[in-house]
C-alpha cells in the first residue's frame, strides 16, 4: 500500500508542477504588464520591480495552486486510467476509497496553506504594498530641478543649485517658508531626500544656516545637520495586526467579499477530491471523457457560484456552495467511479 501511495503521489507531483509552474509564469507575465502602468506614474528601480513582484506573489500563489492541484489530480488519474494501471489496481482489490484517501491529505494541507495565506499574510503584504507605493507618489512629486525656481517641499518654496537625481542628493539649497510665525529662510551646503522608517519623505541639511525674522528681530543659528519632513506624505497604512484588519470597520463591505470569496477557494482542493476521482478514473476501453472541457467548466463554475451567490446569501454563501459542490462532485463520484469499481 505504501509503494501505491508513494507511487500516485509521485505521478501527482510530476503533473501537478507541469501545470503550475506554465500558470504561474503567465500569471506574473500579466502582473508585469500591469507592473509597467506604475512606471507612467514614479520610477521603478529593477530592485523596487522585484520587490513589488514579492508583494503580489502571495495573491498569485492563492489563485493558481488550487486550479494546478484540481487539473494536476484529475490529469493524473486520467493517464493512469489510459495506461491500465488503475485497472490493475482495482483488480487487486483495492477499493477507490484509498484513491481518496491519497488524494485527501495533500488537498488538506493545501487548504490549510491557503486559509494562512489569505488571513494573515495577504492583508500584511497588500498594506506593505500600498505603502511603498505611497512613497514612491510623494517622491514622484519632488522631481527637483536645478537652477529652477517655483519648486516647493511641502510648505517650502526651494531652489537647488547643482542635482544629482540618481543619488537623490543637492548642493547650495535655498529654503524659505513664510507660513510660520516668524519668516525662516535655510541655507545649506549639501541636501538629501531620504525616506525614514515611518515612511515620512525627509530633507536632510547639511553644512548650513537658519535666519528668521520678524520686523522686530532677526536671529541666525548655524548647524550641522538638519531635517524637513514633507507632512504631505503622512498618510500611510498603520497595520494593527490579523485580528484588527478582519474586525474593524474600514472597508467593510469589500472585505466581507473578500473573506466569503477566499474561504470558498481555499476550500476548493478539498470539496473537489470526489471530482477528480469521478474525471480522472475511466475505463479506457469504454469510456471517452471529456475531462479537458469538464475542468474547465467546473473551474468556473465554482468561481463564478463563489462571487455571484453572495448578493442572495450573504455569509452563509460559504456553506450553501461549500455543501452544493461536495454533494455533486460526491454525486458524479458514485455515479461514475463507486458503483463500476
Amino acid at each position: 500500500m505504501d509503494k501505491l501511495y508513494n507511487y500516485i503521489l509521485s505521478n501527482l507531483s510530476i503533473l501537478f508542477f507541469s501545470i503550475f509552474l506554465p500558470l504561474f509564469t503567465i500569471a506574473s507575465v500579466i502582473f508585469m504588464i500591469k507592473l509597467a502602468t506604475y512606471t507612467a506614474v514614479i520610477q521603478l528601480t529593477i530592485g523596487e520591480m522585484g520587490k513589488l513582484y514579492l508583494f503580489v506573489l502571495p495573491e498569485l500563489l492563492f489563485y493558481t495552486l488550487p486550479i494546478s492541484f484540481i487539473v494536476g489530480g484529475a490529469l493524473t488519474l486520467f493517464r493512469l486510467s489510459n495506461d491500465n494501471e488503475m485497472v490493475v489496481v482495482f483488480s487487486l482489490g483495492i477499493s477507490p476509497s484509498f484513491i481518496t484517501k491519497v488524494f485527501a491529505l495533500p488537498a488538506f494541507l493545501l487548504s490549510i496553506l491557503l486559509f494562512i495565506n489569505f488571513v494573515v499574510l495577504t492583508p500584511y503584504v497588500n498594506h506593505l504594498k500600498r505603502n511603498f507605493l505611497t512613497i514612491k507618489k510623494s517622491e514622484a512629486k519632488f522631481n527637483l530641478t536645478p537652477s529652477e525656481f517655483g519648486q516647493n517641499f511641502g510648505d517650502w518654496m526651494l531652489f537647488i543649485n547643482k542635482s544629482d537625481q540618481n543619488s537623490k542628493a543637492f548642493g547650495d539649497i535655498v529654503l524659505f517658508n513664510k507660513e510660520m510665525k516668524d519668516e525662516i529662510l535655510i541655507t545649506a551646503k549639501k541636501a538629501e531626500l531620504i525616506n525614514n522608517n515611518n515612511g515620512v519623505l525627509q530633507l536632510r541639511l547639511d553644512d548650513g544656516k537658519s535666519y528668521s525674522y520678524t520686523q522686530d528681530l532677526l536671529k541666525t543659528m548655524l548647524f550641522q545637520t538638519g531635517y524637513i519632513n514633507d507632512m504631505m506624505s503622512k498618510d500611510n497604512d498603520v497595520y494593527q495586526g490579523t485580528l484588527d484588519y478582519w474586525t474593524n470597520n474600514e472597508k467593510r463591505s469589500q472585505k466581507d467579499q473578500q473573506f466569503i470569496t477566499s474561504s470558498l477557494l481555499t476550500l476548493f482542493p478539498l470539496l473537489s477530491v470526489p471530482l477528480i476521482l469521478a474525471l480522472g478514473i475511466v475505463q479506457s476501453r469504454h469510456q471517452k471523457r471529456w475531462i479537458y472541457l469538464w475542468l474547465f467548466l467546473a473551474i468556473v463554475g465554482y468561481y463564478s457560484s463563489s462571487i455571484i451567490v453572495q448578493q442572495w446569501f450573504g455569509f452563509h454563501t460559504i456553506w450553501v456552495v461549500a455543501l452544493l459542490w461536495f454533494t455533486l462532485s460526491y454525486g458524479f463520484y458514485k455515479r461514475l467511479v463507486g458503483t463500476r469499481f
